[in-house]
């Protein structure tokens, strides 16, 4: 039986870029606005974050986005983040602080996805050997090493797993070398399957494109996780939820609204 007691969707930022980012080889020169998704678990064996957005200093100081995000690196700027989309502004909200999450599960580690990690010091912090071993080797400029290089409590792990019952991590590598997305059993409804970047858009799913950004080019890899994560909700009548979806988004419950 899952432990799993409900979901926040969380919005911490959005990003407007190239839609050829997301989709490979298609929507070149069409500008879209991505949201920049985590999501809390709340379990009856404590609370877990999949992803913790962005480092909020980084866009806000003047001096380190100009460092971060140069225009050389970075085409299209950096993204859209406000004080109230601060991890710590919407556990507020929920009575909540940083110490109260007891895991964070990093689906991987792009900036926009690990930066936050210096909003919840403490958590113990769960990603896979090999997207670590990516992050570290300097190929993929969308890696801010000093994200993930604090005293963070870290569990490297190898493969897929249970974190507990109702909540597994799914390999789901190409985007990244590690990447992983999350199963979650709600109490009631249909499982969900936070795809991650495996998945940026619905039509990434729809029509089996692979995402525009692929860890040394495994194209093959990152559409083998596409059509892994379509047959396995199809086998278990789960719901696939895209990361970076603004109309998909739209059309979840807003925070402090939850699912469960």
């Amino acid at each position: 039986m899952t432990q799993v007691l409900r979901m926040w969707p969380l919005l911490t930022a959005t990003h407007r870029y190239d839609k050829s980012i997301s989709t490979r080889n298609r929507g070149q020169g069409e500008i879209i606005e991505a949201p920049i998704l985590a999501y809390l678990i709340e379990t009856a064996q404590g609370r877990i974050l999949y992803d913790v957005g962005c480092d909020y200093g980084k866009i806000a100081d003047p001096r380190q986005r100009e460092r971060y995000y140069a225009p050389q690196t970075f085409a299209f700027g950096a993204p859209d983040m406000h004080e109230d989309q601060r991890l710590p502004s919407h556990l507020a909200r929920l009575g909540l602080s940083p110490a109260d999450i007891d895991v964070v599960f990093l689906g991987h580690l792009h900036f926009d996805h690990a930066g936050g990690l210096c909003e919840v010091c403490g958590a113990e912090v769960h990603v896979q050997h090999d997207e670590m071993a990516a992050a570290r080797s300097g190929l993929d400029p969308a890696y801010f090493p000093d994200d993930f290089a604090g005293s963070h409590r870290w569990k490297l792990m190898r493969g897929e797993y249970d974190l507990l019952p109702g909540v597994r991590a799914v390999s789901s590598p190409g985007h990244t070398a590690g990447h992983m997305s999350l199963w979650v059993e709600l109490p009631r409804g249909a499982p969900v399957i936070l795809c991650g970047d495996a998945a940026d858009l619905e039509e990434n799913l729809r029509d089996e494109i692979a995402p525009g950004i692929c860890w040394l080019e495994r194209e093959n890899q990152a559409l083998d996780s596409i059509r892994k994560l379509k047959a396995l909700a199809a086998r278990e009548k789960a719901a696939l939820w895209p990361n970076h979806d603004l109309a998909f988004w739209k059309g979840l419950r807003h925070f402090p609204e939850w699912h469960d």
